[in-house]
């Protein structure tokens, strides 16, 4: 399976040498949700990220070849949250509406919705369905329902940015909606964005437990000789792969070069030969000049976790005091349902991003994005639920309490702060749980955390990719 996987990448990567364009095209392209903590710019993908084919990026005249769920995108554009909410008042009261997704809180949300539409229309009703697909099923399902001439979800919220992209975006499945308000918070309009709706950015950052003597004061220290992180396995959670790829575009391979640069004289004798092996790598791939380094961060990371199954149960082992020098990657949020105990407490644990004089990437953060689905049988009420979800705090409630997830839109976000007070929910008593929010965590030189950006992902999934799958995982 190797020789094949190494037969494929050889004649992809020379077909792209011969086409001038190498695994660093979509560079740069990126942009982030609006901040605030700290956002500013629209949320998720990047210019090339976009739904091209959706009423966000088609010129009026172009209008007539849109489809009819396209068309209502481009008037629900231009129309505020509580006109939204006119519209499907109109469309849905006593109807069944069904969402999808990558997250159950969506289902949380929905009542939520409703109550709000009923302070418009006391007299209104719906009935609702949320179905959560396991083991990364949401993509076939979504594809099996755009079969029919009128699917049975009206919206989705889905992770993964490169098969979103390659799978949902490019065959035209899934249409992007940007609401006005959320538009106007980020200082733009919808027809200026052409990336996809994000609700929200998480995080994953690296944790160690911090009852014994040993630190971790610089990222590569996690893929040292001897250390086995505890990670949620590549091929279970795509965007764990992402991160991968992510790490290879210029401004993060940066990072780890100057992180390198940091080391002392010994530290980085154990990392220089793998570095000079990848040398012929990164240029066969196309990278850019501290490609090198990505490519041998990424292989020692891969031939190191220990892979499991969820970051809930990481979470757990972490916190417990007989976890001494055990460190892992995972979803920051998990801090907030420690239940304290003699043996088990936040504080066994530390942020390896917090600690000063800490210095490299603190993790990395993907997004939950919000789609119509094209032959929705409810799009009015999808825009007005999606509106709702990122132009309120009430909408964006179900995930607002917890740390180190961001709102795209600036004033939800700041809302949010406001109301949860994410910047000191530990206190002095439980320093790990203060986020420092999503300005900080995305800053160079502070927590360096590494954004998702699809348009990217899907340029390199099958270079990069291909070259992932041939590494040895580590077996322990």
């Amino acid at each position: 399976m190797k020789k094949i996987l190494a037969l494929l990448l050889a004649l992809v990567l020379s077909l792209s040498l011969l086409a001038g364009c190498g695994g660093t095209a979509a560079q740069g392209s990126s942009s982030t949700p609006g901040e605030t903590q700290g956002q500013s710019a629209p949320a998720g993908g990047s210019a090339a990220a976009g739904s091209t084919d959706t009423a966000a990026a088609a010129p009026a005249a172009e209008t007539k070849n849109l489809s009819k769920t396209q068309q209502i995108i481009a008037e629900a554009q231009t129309m505020s949250l509580e006109e939204l909410a006119k519209k499907a008042i109109e469309e849905s009261n006593g109807a069944t509406f069904y969402g999808v997704g990558n997250s159950s809180r969506g289902k949380s949300a929905l009542p939520l919705f409703i109550e709000y539409l009923q302070t418009i229309d006391p007299g209104y009703t719906m009935e609702y369905e949320w179905q959560q697909p396991k083991n990364n099923k949401i993509f076939d399902q979504l594809t099996a329902d755009s079969m029919k001439d009128v699917g049975t979800f009206a919206m989705t919220l889905i992770q993964d940015g490169n098969q979103i992209e390659s799978k949902m975006v490019q065959t035209g499945i899934l249409d992007t909606f940007i609401p006005k308000d959320w538009a106007e918070a980020n200082g733009t309009t919808p027809e200026a964005v052409n990336s996809y709706l994000a609700l929200q950015t998480l995080n994953k950052v690296f944790m160690y437990n911090c009852t014994g003597t040993k630190t971790y004061d610089n990222c590569w220290d996690f893929v040292a000789p001897g250390e086995h992180g505890l990670y949620m396995d590549i091929d279970s959670e795509i965007v764990g792969k992402n991160f991968l790829y992510m790490l290879t575009r210029d401004d993060y391979a940066a990072w780890l070069k100057s992180a390198f640069d940091a080391l002392s004289d010994d530290e980085k004798a154990n990392f220089q030969p793998t570095i000079s092996a990848m040398e012929r790598d990164a240029s066969d791939l196309g990278l850019g000049p501290n490609g090198a380094y990505a490519l041998a961060w990424i292989k020692l990371w891969v031939e190191s976790y220990s892979a499991q199954t969820d970051d809930g149960p990481i979470c757990n082992v972490l916190v417990d005091r007989s976890a001494t020098d055990q460190f892992g990657l995972l979803v920051y949020s998990k801090l907030r349902s420690v239940e304290e105990s003699a043996s088990v407490s936040v504080n066994n644990i530390k942020v390896a991003a917090y600690e000063d004089g800490y210095t490299g990437i603190g993790g990395y953060g993907y997004c939950h994005y919000l789609f119509l689905t094209d032959n929705s049988p409810l799009p009015w009420t999808a825009c007005a639920f999606i509106a709702y979800m990122t132009c309120t705090v009430d909408g964006f409630s179900a995930w607002g309490k917890d740390m180190g997830g961001y709102s795209s839109n600036p004033v939800v976000a700041q809302g949010t702060e406001d109301t949860y007070h994410h910047s000191v929910g530990g206190g002095d008593e439980f320093p790990a749980k203060n986020d420092r929010g999503y300005a900080w965590w995305t800053a160079e030189g502070q927590g360096e955390l590494v954004l998702e950006d699809p348009a990217y992902c899907a340029s390199v999934a099958f270079t990069v990719g291909s070259w992932i799958e041939m590494l040895d995982k580590f077996a322990g």
